[in-house]
């Protein structure tokens, strides 16, 4: 009894780490013999607002129901996306999912998140903090969150690319501010 009262309270202390948001609710009509049975889909996306996120998707006949269900497969459902300083992008990204098309800009800091709906969703969730982001193409917020996962998941650290390459990250990058003097130089000439 007591170790199933700690399992509860140890999935409640996980859960309530993570930051839901309630993206999309879709009303869906059944025409039977009596009338009309009505459905709910939900679009939920889930973070712990520290570099981790995910998205659900729940049907039910109740919205309260298909929101339950939409959260619990985004947090089965959660990917890591490097942030650089814990606020913004390493680099500009871009995604695509369906007809849906996304790019990502990293920006400086107190710029914002610069974002339509259902993106804005994902960044806030994440926790990044500064982005520019532009969405291209379909509207529909199931492909428009499903594009910024998918641009998200193409973000490459420092690190990742030095471990990659088999070098340190100090001399990734001293390579590359050697290679913006030289630019900077032809440019003055």
């Amino acid at each position: 009894m007591a170790r199933e009262r700690q399992q509860q309270r140890d999935r409640e202390e996980r859960d309530s780490e993570f930051v839901d948001r309630l993206v999309h609710i879709n009303r869906v009509a059944k025409v039977v013999k009596g009338g009309r049975r009505f459905g709910f889909a939900a679009l939920v996306v889930v973070g712990d607002q520290k570099g981790r996120v995910g998205f659900g998707h729940g049907k039910a006949r109740e919205v309260p129901e298909a929101i339950r269900k939409a959260t619990e497969a985004a947090k089965r459902a959660l990917v890591r996306i490097p942030l650089k300083e814990g606020r913004t992008l390493h680099h500009d990204v871009a995604g695509r999912w369906g007809a849906g098309k996304v790019i990502l800009r990293a920006a400086p800091a107190g710029t914002g998140i610069i974002a339509g709906g259902p993106m804005r969703a994902v960044f806030e969730t994440l926790g990044m903090h500064d982005v520019v982001a532009k969405s291209l193409g379909s509207s529909n917020p199931y492909n428009l969150v499903r594009a910024t996962i998918d641009a998200l998941k193409h973000e490459d650290s420092p690190r990742s690319v030095a471990a990659r390459r088999g070098l340190k990250v100090s001399t990734l990058q001293s390579r590359r501010r050697d290679a913006d003097m030289s630019d900077a130089a032809v440019a003055e000439a």
